[in-house]
């Protein structure tokens, strides 16, 4: 090597390879052969990665058309490759697996199938209820929600519906069906997308798993175009995923994978870690490098997540066999506060007191974007989405309404586009964050946000959004980066779905929080029965339900909060646990060796069943419950009473910065009201009073009840 040549080697290295920590470093720079990541929560992998890329294509070694990263997400696929644009690799393909197969397909269908491609469904609904009708089933929402996730699994695990009996012996009772009616179903199904001559995303892999297998030529033509293969979050490929995988690669060994067995949680959808972590019996010669330097959190956020992996018992052969031993990651990140762990008397009151702690952060200068709730079950946010309205905090729906559909970020796009030109013929000198400032205040930007709340907020929050990123490109990209090039990323990031950062709590399942991070994290409704789920009866959805929480303990880099309530609902028993998974974890609590692999279950008497105190039913609703009477039934309490109590109860809220129902539910106050008790004593057997409401509202309650009775 010449010293130029030299010279030159020593800056690309310089350039792309400096920031890199030793392990990211020999990633980036192993560019031939079987490579295996096995990259923990927060290490950098995606950093690595890409920089592995740019510095194959740069040193001369990758050709960027001949080489294909795929991943599982478009807005992850999007991210890769606005990070590859940034490091000069623009060039390199970034796809998910379904977006390169569909791309393929829509080319060699001509020529190896004939005539025009099928249309592409987008919903199974429509065509499973057919389905299903044309067998005379009866199904509702649900049923036809659950048989599409079977069938969705069924075709990722390359099953047909002629041996899907056989195979699924273990599935349950998917939709409320038995699998013979299941099995049918499915080749129902598979009937009315042929008579309609559409196919599913799940056909798509199949169609071209069958075309790569059977035409010779096409595969030729594929391996030729495509010589290195990347792989990101390999541990959640699909049995259908890895034989489209085998079938790019022909043989050859070219692949990169990067996984964390540890965050497999779309077991459902029929992802399995083994091929991740056999990938070193499949390549002997690969390399297989660790990365467990956790940049993200901190040492008492990764310690938390470590341990709560380390407490895992053993849950027999089978589940033992699929559970892989955890990186143990190394925190990076100064010391910082220790999460907190909170027990809640109900889910209203869990609620409002992670409403009032979001509160604490954003006025100790936490921004919103930065602050998350992260819960089970999607059922679980309309308790957040009320406590944060009614603390005045502003909130975003991760799964809700896609930012590019809203219509000011359509009418902003649209503005901004009609500009390009105005601009271009101008030659001005403005930069790009100032000129985008100036085009959507026609659509009620402004520099400062406005101080009400609801959709007039929501819509500023958007704006603002968009000005955001347009500051942040034309850091990054440079001040060639103009207006014309905003308006091309930003219908790039619509297609992908790759949203700017919009200022609001983000309220979100810790399914769909993987792969993000927030500075602040409150898990929520860590209790037996949502986590781990109650349906997770086997060691294996155990284990499962585990790795879920430890995904959503990682996505935390500072503060980390985890609560959970002993009762659903204000004045009912008290009859929940913590979730097994914090046992060991909490300050308090430590795992008895006598217990460990075992679930006690203790059997408490059934209570009476409680009746109303004025026609005689059985009460239905905890509410109904709370008060002693039905809602049929008339209230037997006085007006002006139940109007003082009100007053007195929206005072005290106000004063104390809560929201109203904190205080008291309308259910306990309809109660009190009812039953107006003369003493402490009296109003403590009332249902929705505690302890602690006794002791800080109870002397005045009765003083409002004395004077409301003397008017």
């Amino acid at each position: 090597m010449t010293t130029e040549q030299f010279d030159g080697a020593a800056s690309l290295e310089d350039r792309i390879l400096g920031g890199l920590d030793a392990e990211q470093r020999e990633v980036a720079s192993t560019l031939n052969g079987p490579l295996c990541v096995l990259a923990g929560a927060g290490t950098g992998k995606t950093r690595a990665i890409t920089h592995r890329i740019a510095y194959g294509v740069h040193s001369g070694v990758y050709s960027p058309q001949r080489l294909l990263a795929v991943t599982f997400t478009s807005r992850a696929a999007a991210e890769m490759r606005s990070r590859l644009r940034d490091l000069g690799a623009g060039n390199v393909q970034a796809r998910t697996f379904h977006a390169a197969a569909l791309r393929q397909l829509q080319f060699f269908w001509p020529q190896a199938v004939g005539g025009t491609l099928p249309n592409l469904l987008d919903h199974k609904a429509q065509m499973l209820a057919e389905a299903a009708r044309r067998l005379r089933l009866s199904t509702d929402r649900a049923s036809i929600r659950d048989l599409a996730s079977e069938i969705e699994w069924a075709k990722v695990s390359m099953l047909t519906p002629a041996n899907y009996l056989e195979n699924a012996q273990d599935r349950g009772a998917p939709g409320g069906f038995d699998l013979t009616a299941v099995a049918r179903v499915f080749q129902s199904y598979e009937d009315v997308k042929t008579d309609r001559n559409v196919i599913d995303f799940e056909d798509v892999l199949l169609i071209t798993v069958g075309i790569l297998q059977e035409d010779e030529k096409v595969a030729a033509t594929v391996r030729e175009q495509y010589r290195h293969f990347v792989v990101d979050e390999y541990q959640d490929v699909s049995p259908l995923q890895q034989r489209l995988l085998e079938l790019w690669l022909g043989g050859r060994d070219e692949l990169c994978v990067v996984g964390d067995a540890s965050q497999t949680i779309y077991s459902f959808t029929g992802a399995s870690p083994r091929h991740l972590l056999d990938f070193k019996a499949r390549y002997p010669q690969a390399n297989v490098v660790k990365l467990i330097r956790d940049y993200r959190s901190t040492p008492q956020v990764v310690k938390l997540a470590n341990n709560l992996l380390a407490n895992r018992r053993s849950g027999g052969p089978v589940a033992d066999a699929a559970w892989a031993t955890p990186l143990q990651l190394v925190a990076q990140r100064p010391a910082g506060p220790h999460p907190q762990f909170t027990e809640c008397a109900d889910d209203e009151a869990e609620a409002a007191t992670v409403a009032q702690k979001i509160k604490v952060l954003l006025d100790a200068g936490t921004p919103a974007s930065e602050v998350a709730v992260l819960f089970r079950t999607n059922g679980q946010s309309e308790a957040y989405e009320q406590a944060l309205a009614a603390a005045g905090i502003g909130y975003q729906l991760r799964g809700g309404e896609r930012f590019f559909a809203r219509k000011e970020v359509r009418d902003a796009i649209l503005q901004l586009r009609a500009a390009t030109r105005a601009v271009a013929e101008t030659d001005s000198p403005q930069p790009l964050g100032q000129l985008v400032r100036d085009i959507v205040s026609s659509l009620g930007y402004t520099d400062s946000a406005p101080h009400s709340g609801g959709a007039l907020r929501e819509r500023w929050e958007s704006l603002a959004a968009l000005v955001a990123l347009a500051d942040e490109l034309a850091q990054v990209r440079g001040p060639q980066f103009g207006l014309a090039d905003f308006v091309t990323e930003l219908q790039e990031r619509s297609l992908a779905q790759h949203a700017p950062t919009v200022q609001g709590v983000t309220l979100a399942s810790l399914h769909a929080a993987k792969g993000l991070e927030w500075d602040a994290v409150f898990l929520v409704g860590l209790s037996e029965g949502l986590m781990p789920i109650s349906f997770a009866d086997a060691p294996e959805s155990v284990d499962e339900e585990r790795r879920l929480l430890y995904v959503g303990i990682t996505r935390a880099r500072e503060h980390l909060s985890l609560s959970w309530s002993t009762a659903r609902t204000p004045g009912g028993r008290a009859n929940r646990k913590p979730s097994r998974f914090l046992d060991g974890l909490r300050p308090d609590s430590v795992v008895s060796s006598s217990t460990r692999g075992k679930v006690t279950v203790t059997r408490r008497k059934a209570a009476a069943p409680a009746m109303c105190r004025v026609c005689g039913s059985m009460l239905a609703t905890g509410a109904e419950r709370k008060v002693g009477r039905c809602n049929s039934c008339p209230p037997s309490y006085e007006e002006q009473t139940f109007d003082a109590l009100r007053s007195w109860r929206r005072e005290v809220a106000l004063s104390a910065e809560v929201p109203a129902f904190v205080v008291f539910t309308d259910a306990t106050l309809t109660a009190i009201a009812e039953a107006k008790p003369a003493s402490l004593e009296e109003l403590a057997a009332l249902a929705g009073v505690g302890p602690s409401k006794l002791e800080k509202y109870g002397e005045d309650v009765l003083r409002v009840l004395t004077e409301s009775t003397a008017l």
